[in-house]
């Protein structure tokens, strides 16, 4: 069984695009919330994910952001500017989609959640320390989170040991053995340095994790978020991943 994990598209149609033919034919589809946000592509990523087989998708903090009131103030200016224009491209079909998401998704041995089973929408899992937290709450095995843009994997071997952090290279497939948690990195707008697009495909049959990269065409994207009016440093970061 192959599932496509993907996370923090960020109205990025055109990585979106370059992810799916690269995953090929896939089972189940996987999102871990942000669909929107920074992008120009905001209509067009809603529709092609709610049309993905088998979907199971959260709710991030920019869908969240886009979908409701949320106070704008825990953003930051340009991420705030970002939004305020992306308000008036949302078509009312986007955004009730994005309303109905739920904060987390629990599958069999899995959970889905953007940000952190204990903060679902804002948390961020970077550290070991952090990542402990969650395995003293994690019910099941794997736990796959969103949110930072980054191919982060935590193992735990035994309860109450400190956790194992790992930023995985694409292309290496990891045997899942022990408590995971796993992060798919950012389709749309990756920050670690590497600009390709980052996705990750998931085996629950054989327990294998495996993070992959796929280059589209950047200048494109930039074009149009400076068309839309967003911020351009929206634009720039794409083309290093930072």
């Amino acid at each position: 069984m192959k599932i496509l994990v993907i996370s923090d598209i960020h109205a990025n149609l055109t990585a979106l695009q370059a992810v799916l033919d690269a995953a090929g034919n896939f089972d189940e589809a996987w999102c871990l919330g942000d669909i929107v946000g920074y992008g120009a592509d905001i209509n067009e990523c809603v529709d092609t994910v709610k049309n993905l087989p088998n979907l199971k998708c959260v709710l991030g903090n920019h869908d969240l952001a886009l979908s409701s009131e949320q106070n704008l103030d825990v953003f930051n200016e340009e991420a705030k500017k970002a939004i305020l224009v992306s308000k008036k491209y949302i078509t009312d079909e986007s955004i009730a989609f994005l309303r109905q998401l739920p904060e987390i998704i629990t599958v069999e041995n899995a959970t889905l959640v953007h940000g952190s089973p204990q903060n679902p929408v804002w948390e961020y899992i970077l550290e070991k320390y952090s990542a402990m937290e969650t395995f003293e709450m994690l019910d099941g095995q794997f736990v796959f989170v969103g949110h930072s843009h980054l191919p982060l994997f935590f193992t735990q071997n035994a309860p109450g040991e400190i956790s194992q952090r790992r930023l995985l290279q694409p292309g290496t497939v990891i045997q899942l053995a022990q408590r995971a948690i796993m992060n798919p990195g950012s389709v749309g707008q990756p920050r670690d340095n590497d600009p390709r697009a980052s996705f990750g495909l998931f085996d629950p049959q054989n327990l294998t994790w495996q993070i992959n990269r796929v280059e589209y065409d950047i200048p494109a994207v930039q074009k149009r978020i400076i068309d839309a009016g967003l911020p351009a440093r929206h634009a720039k970061r794409l083309s290093n991943g930072w």
